[in-house]
């Protein structure tokens, strides 16, 4: 099984970048879709972004289209998460997740393997 474990989250002003990484061990992220999620102290949590197998399929939140891109480098075993324009409300806990499914899912559900999270604070 994969483990994962996410790391570059911090504090940001608002307009800001951060991106974030995903490393994987134990097996290799190709074999998996992958997947970014987020959640907000007393809200459930959300995919925000989730990428497939061959990566010729991405999904976006609205809230975050345009703003957030997913990516996977395979040589290096790493998914990341940029984020752009950064407002207060993508304040959240970040978690990393890998799926067996086929396709891209969004679903918490449709996820086997969770990373610990990263804290994302965006300030005004």
């Amino acid at each position: 099984q994969v483990q994962l474990v996410e790391s570059g989250g911090g504090l940001v002003q608002a307009g800001g970048s951060l991106r974030l990484s995903c490393a994987a061990s134990g097996d290799t992220v190709s074999s998996y879709a992958m997947g970014w999620f987020r959640q907000a102290p007393g809200k459930e949590r959300e995919c925000v972004a989730a990428i497939n197998r061959n990566r010729g399929s991405t999904y976006y939140a609205d809230s975050v289209k345009g703003r957030f891109t997913i990516s996977r480098d395979n040589a290096k075993n790493t998914v990341f998460l940029q984020m752009n324009s950064l407002k207060p409300e993508d304040t959240a806990v970040y978690y990393c997740a890998a799926s067996t499914f086929v396709g891209t899912p969004v679903r918490i559900t449709s996820y086997n393997y969770w990373g610990q999270g990263t804290q994302v604070t965006v300030s005004s």
